[in-house]
Protein backbone atom coordinates (compact mmCIF):
# COMPACT_ATOMS: atom_id res chain seq x y z
CA UNK A 1 0.00 0.00 0.00
CA UNK A 2 1.51 3.49 -1.14
CA UNK A 3 1.77 6.04 1.99
CA UNK A 4 -0.87 9.33 1.34
CA UNK A 5 2.12 11.08 2.46
CA UNK A 6 6.04 10.24 2.78
CA UNK A 7 9.17 10.94 1.01
CA UNK A 8 9.59 11.62 -2.86
CA UNK A 9 11.80 11.90 -4.68
CA UNK A 10 12.28 12.72 -8.53
CA UNK A 11 10.16 15.58 -10.59
CA UNK A 12 6.31 13.49 -9.20
CA UNK A 13 7.50 15.33 -5.60
CA UNK A 14 4.97 17.50 -4.13
CA UNK A 15 6.92 17.60 -0.97
CA UNK A 16 9.84 18.54 0.04
CA UNK A 17 12.21 20.19 2.67
CA UNK A 18 10.30 23.53 4.20
CA UNK A 19 12.34 26.44 3.21
CA UNK A 20 12.98 29.56 5.84
CA UNK A 21 11.74 32.44 4.32
CA UNK A 22 14.35 35.70 4.07
CA UNK A 23 13.20 37.56 7.38
CA UNK A 24 13.67 33.94 9.26
CA UNK A 25 16.73 33.25 7.53
CA UNK A 26 17.99 36.90 8.55
CA UNK A 27 17.26 36.30 12.23
CA UNK A 28 18.51 33.51 12.45
CA UNK A 29 21.59 34.80 11.06
CA UNK A 30 22.05 37.55 13.43
CA UNK A 31 21.22 35.15 16.56
CA UNK A 32 23.81 32.88 15.58
CA UNK A 33 26.39 35.96 15.13
CA UNK A 34 24.61 36.66 18.68
CA UNK A 35 25.77 33.69 20.52
CA UNK A 36 29.33 33.60 18.05
CA UNK A 37 30.50 37.14 19.56
CA UNK A 38 29.27 36.37 23.23
CA UNK A 39 30.99 33.47 23.37
CA UNK A 40 34.02 34.84 21.60
CA UNK A 41 33.85 37.63 24.23
CA UNK A 42 34.28 35.24 27.03
CA UNK A 43 37.39 33.42 25.72
CA UNK A 44 39.24 36.59 25.95
CA UNK A 45 38.23 37.52 29.37
CA UNK A 46 40.79 36.27 31.79
CA UNK A 47 41.02 32.87 32.41
CA UNK A 48 40.56 33.46 36.08
CA UNK A 49 40.00 29.66 37.71
CA UNK A 50 36.18 29.10 37.14
CA UNK A 51 36.17 30.69 33.71
CA UNK A 52 38.96 28.33 32.74
CA UNK A 53 36.85 25.45 34.43
CA UNK A 54 33.76 26.75 32.40
CA UNK A 55 35.98 26.54 28.92
CA UNK A 56 37.25 23.08 30.11
CA UNK A 57 34.01 22.09 30.45
CA UNK A 58 33.65 22.37 26.58
CA UNK A 59 30.02 23.89 26.96
CA UNK A 60 31.76 27.31 26.08
CA UNK A 61 33.05 25.74 22.93
CA UNK A 62 30.39 23.44 21.68
CA UNK A 63 28.08 27.05 21.72
CA UNK A 64 30.51 28.49 19.64
CA UNK A 65 31.36 26.32 17.02
CA UNK A 66 27.40 25.71 17.16
CA UNK A 67 27.38 29.23 16.13
CA UNK A 68 30.08 29.38 13.61
CA UNK A 69 28.92 26.32 11.77
CA UNK A 70 25.42 27.80 11.52
CA UNK A 71 27.31 30.71 10.01
CA UNK A 72 30.01 28.66 7.55
CA UNK A 73 32.86 30.22 8.98
CA UNK A 74 35.79 29.21 6.79
CA UNK A 75 37.47 26.34 8.50
CA UNK A 76 35.11 25.19 11.52
CA UNK A 77 35.06 21.78 11.75
CA UNK A 78 33.34 19.32 14.47
CA UNK A 79 37.15 18.66 16.14
CA UNK A 80 37.04 22.62 17.26
CA UNK A 81 35.16 21.82 20.14
CA UNK A 82 37.95 19.46 21.69
CA UNK A 83 40.81 22.11 20.73
CA UNK A 84 38.72 24.60 22.45
CA UNK A 85 38.84 22.93 25.58
CA UNK A 86 42.18 22.69 26.07
CA UNK A 87 42.52 24.42 29.34
CA UNK A 88 45.28 22.67 30.56
CA UNK A 89 46.06 21.86 34.28
CA UNK A 90 44.25 24.96 36.65
CA UNK A 91 46.26 27.55 36.35
CA UNK A 92 47.77 26.60 32.87
CA UNK A 93 45.33 28.88 31.27
CA UNK A 94 45.71 32.18 33.42
CA UNK A 95 49.81 31.66 32.94
CA UNK A 96 49.61 31.33 29.62
CA UNK A 97 46.92 34.47 28.81
CA UNK A 98 49.44 36.85 30.59
CA UNK A 99 52.40 35.29 27.96
CA UNK A 100 50.60 36.19 25.38
CA UNK A 101 48.56 38.93 26.01
CA UNK A 102 49.77 40.87 28.82
CA UNK A 103 53.47 40.33 28.93
CA UNK A 104 55.21 44.31 28.84
CA UNK A 105 56.05 45.49 25.17
CA UNK A 106 56.87 42.00 24.05
CA UNK A 107 52.75 40.91 23.94
CA UNK A 108 49.75 40.62 21.64
CA UNK A 109 47.51 43.25 23.15
CA UNK A 110 44.07 42.50 23.27
CA UNK A 111 43.74 46.66 23.03
CA UNK A 112 42.86 47.64 19.85
CA UNK A 113 44.66 51.21 20.27
CA UNK A 114 48.00 49.16 19.83
CA UNK A 115 47.78 48.85 16.28
CA UNK A 116 48.34 51.45 14.18
CA UNK A 117 49.01 55.18 14.85
CA UNK A 118 45.68 56.58 15.98
CA UNK A 119 45.25 55.03 20.04
CA UNK A 120 43.84 57.40 21.32
CA UNK A 121 41.48 58.79 18.43
CA UNK A 122 40.65 55.16 17.88
CA UNK A 123 39.62 54.73 21.90
CA UNK A 124 37.30 57.68 22.01
CA UNK A 125 35.61 56.65 18.39
CA UNK A 126 35.12 53.05 20.40
CA UNK A 127 33.20 55.21 22.62
CA UNK A 128 30.84 57.12 20.93
CA UNK A 129 29.48 54.64 19.27
CA UNK A 130 28.99 52.82 23.54
CA UNK A 131 27.69 55.90 24.13
CA UNK A 132 25.42 56.33 20.80
CA UNK A 133 23.57 53.28 21.77
CA UNK A 134 23.10 54.14 25.61
CA UNK A 135 25.94 51.47 26.74
CA UNK A 136 28.65 52.73 29.15
CA UNK A 137 31.60 50.67 30.69
CA UNK A 138 31.37 48.18 33.70
CA UNK A 139 32.65 49.52 36.57
CA UNK A 140 34.41 45.76 36.92
CA UNK A 141 36.06 44.38 35.61
CA UNK A 142 37.22 48.09 34.46
CA UNK A 143 38.79 47.64 31.05
CA UNK A 144 39.53 49.98 28.68
CA UNK A 145 36.64 50.67 25.71
CA UNK A 146 38.80 49.16 23.28
CA UNK A 147 39.77 45.70 24.88
CA UNK A 148 38.47 42.90 22.24
CA UNK A 149 36.24 40.95 24.75
CA UNK A 150 34.28 44.29 25.27
CA UNK A 151 34.59 45.19 21.42
CA UNK A 152 32.94 41.79 21.15
CA UNK A 153 30.00 42.10 23.82
CA UNK A 154 28.99 45.35 21.79
CA UNK A 155 28.86 43.36 18.65
CA UNK A 156 26.83 40.87 20.47
CA UNK A 157 24.53 43.23 21.72
CA UNK A 158 24.14 45.22 18.21
CA UNK A 159 23.20 41.59 16.72
CA UNK A 160 20.90 40.65 19.16
CA UNK A 161 19.10 43.95 18.74
CA UNK A 162 19.18 43.32 15.15
CA UNK A 163 17.37 39.86 15.89
CA UNK A 164 14.65 41.08 18.26
CA UNK A 165 13.80 44.15 15.71
CA UNK A 166 13.73 41.55 12.84
CA UNK A 167 11.18 39.28 14.78
CA UNK A 168 9.26 42.56 15.49
CA UNK A 169 8.87 42.79 11.70
CA UNK A 170 10.46 46.68 12.16
CA UNK A 171 14.04 47.99 10.17
CA UNK A 172 17.02 46.39 11.79
CA UNK A 173 18.95 48.81 8.99
CA UNK A 174 20.30 50.78 12.05
CA UNK A 175 21.35 48.03 13.41
CA UNK A 176 22.83 46.42 10.60
CA UNK A 177 24.93 49.28 9.74
CA UNK A 178 26.45 49.43 13.03
CA UNK A 179 27.80 46.37 12.96
CA UNK A 180 29.63 47.07 9.36
CA UNK A 181 30.79 50.07 10.19
CA UNK A 182 32.06 48.81 13.88
CA UNK A 183 33.97 45.79 12.24
CA UNK A 184 35.28 47.56 9.42
CA UNK A 185 36.86 50.45 11.65
CA UNK A 186 37.73 48.47 14.90
CA UNK A 187 38.31 44.71 15.90
CA UNK A 188 38.14 43.34 11.80
CA UNK A 189 41.01 46.27 11.39
CA UNK A 190 43.11 44.88 14.05
CA UNK A 191 42.29 41.17 15.07
CA UNK A 192 44.74 39.94 11.71
CA UNK A 193 47.48 41.74 13.35
CA UNK A 194 46.78 40.24 16.76
CA UNK A 195 46.24 36.74 15.43
CA UNK A 196 49.57 37.54 13.61
CA UNK A 197 51.86 38.57 16.62
CA UNK A 198 49.79 35.64 18.92
CA UNK A 199 51.61 33.17 16.03
CA UNK A 200 54.86 34.83 16.52
CA UNK A 201 54.82 33.48 20.27
CA UNK A 202 53.61 29.38 19.69
CA UNK A 203 50.54 29.87 21.54
CA UNK A 204 48.63 26.65 22.77
CA UNK A 205 45.89 25.06 20.23
CA UNK A 206 43.10 26.74 21.51
CA UNK A 207 44.37 30.44 21.41
CA UNK A 208 45.97 29.99 17.48
CA UNK A 209 42.32 28.27 16.35
CA UNK A 210 40.22 31.13 18.59
CA UNK A 211 42.04 34.08 16.79
CA UNK A 212 41.78 31.78 13.50
CA UNK A 213 37.94 31.36 13.80
CA UNK A 214 37.53 35.30 15.15
CA UNK A 215 39.08 36.41 12.17
CA UNK A 216 37.24 34.47 9.14
CA UNK A 217 33.85 35.59 11.31
CA UNK A 218 35.01 39.13 11.37
CA UNK A 219 36.21 39.22 7.55
CA UNK A 220 32.22 37.77 6.51
CA UNK A 221 30.54 39.93 9.41
CA UNK A 222 30.08 43.31 7.12
CA UNK A 223 28.31 41.05 4.26
CA UNK A 224 26.30 39.27 6.51
CA UNK A 225 24.76 42.37 7.38
CA UNK A 226 23.98 44.13 4.16
CA UNK A 227 20.87 41.61 3.68
CA UNK A 228 17.17 41.77 4.88
CA UNK A 229 16.44 44.90 7.22
CA UNK A 230 12.61 44.14 7.39
CA UNK A 231 9.91 46.61 7.83
CA UNK A 232 11.91 49.87 5.70
CA UNK A 233 10.92 52.75 7.54
CA UNK A 234 12.39 56.32 6.94
CA UNK A 235 15.92 56.37 6.21
CA UNK A 236 18.35 56.30 9.37
CA UNK A 237 22.19 56.24 10.36
CA UNK A 238 23.55 54.44 13.34
CA UNK A 239 27.13 55.61 12.17
CA UNK A 240 28.86 57.77 15.24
Amino acid sequence: MTPAVGPQTGSGARLGPETATPVEAAIADARARSRAYGAFAQFFEYPDDARAAHIRSGALAADLVDALAALDVVGTTATDIEVLSEAGAPGTMAIEFTRLFEAGAGGASLHGSAYGASGMKDMEEVMRFYRHFGLALAETPRELPDHLATELEFLHFLAFREAGTLAAGADAGPWQRAQRDFVVRHPGRWVPQLRRRVERRQPMRLHAVLLARLEALLAQAPARCGGVTGNPASPTSASV
